[in-house]
């Protein structure tokens, strides 16, 4: 059964996942990928989002995928309880995945029913594919990339930080580009996309109450 939590910026909806995915998650190990935010000037959130995790209870063991070894990115991503993956920018995360081959550890995993949290481009990821949000991301970053096939784990497009700087504008961009072509499912930075079942279709939005 799959088990996603799909944000835009974790910090804003951090206090919703213990009771969102209905589990204790005092002491419980989450594996913690940054990758997306290496070509990134801005990246707050990358130590935002381990702060937040700490303060939940969970031990944050950190991957970086460009500088593991094979064999450390197959042990943490099997080993540990949970997975993580910050945002950035999506095309060079989705390189790294698929040079690494830790996407196909990470569709195994949460295949198997492995809590995934994606913030941003970790939620993206989740598509089939990422071309649609070139308004959003310099797919210039990923010169190695040879298509945008990404992990295919849900039937929709997950779309973040509607109507929120500094993305407001290329999030109303890619809807009038695509909203014909493809399922979107934009969602706000206070806002959750929880993917419960086997399918990946069991979609819950929760939002943050003010």
């Amino acid at each position: 059964m799959k088990k996603l939590f799909l944000t835009s910026a974790f910090t804003e909806v951090a206090a919703l996942l213990a009771a969102t995915v209905n589990e204790d998650l005092q002491g419980k190990t989450v594996t913690f990928i940054p990758t997306a935010s290496i070509p990134e000037s801005v990246t707050f959130y990358v130590g935002a989002g381990k702060r937040a995790l700490k303060k939940l209870g969970l031990i944050v063991d950190e991957l970086e995928l460009t500088t593991a070894s094979t064999e450390e990115i197959a042990q943490k991503l099997k080993a540990n309880d949970y997975i993580y993956v910050t945002g950035g920018n999506t095309f060079f995360l989705l390189q790294e995945l698929k040079r690494t081959g830790a996407d196909k550890i990470l569709i195994e995993q949460i295949n198997n029913g492995k809590l995934y949290i994606g913030e941003s481009a970790g939620s993206i990821i989740m598509a089939s594919q990422i071309e649609y949000v070139k308004d959003m991301d310099d797919c210039s970053e990923a010169k190695d990339l040879e298509d945008f096939s990404a992990l295919n784990i849900v039937d929709f497009y997950p779309l973040p930080h509607h109507t929120n700087f500094p993305f407001k504008k290329a999030v109303e961009k890619i809807i009038a580009k695509y909203e014909t072509e493809l399922k979107l499912y934009p969602f706000s930075n206070s806002q959750v996309l929880f993917v419960d079942g086997a399918s990946g279709k069991e979609i819950e939005v929760i939002t943050k109450q003010k």
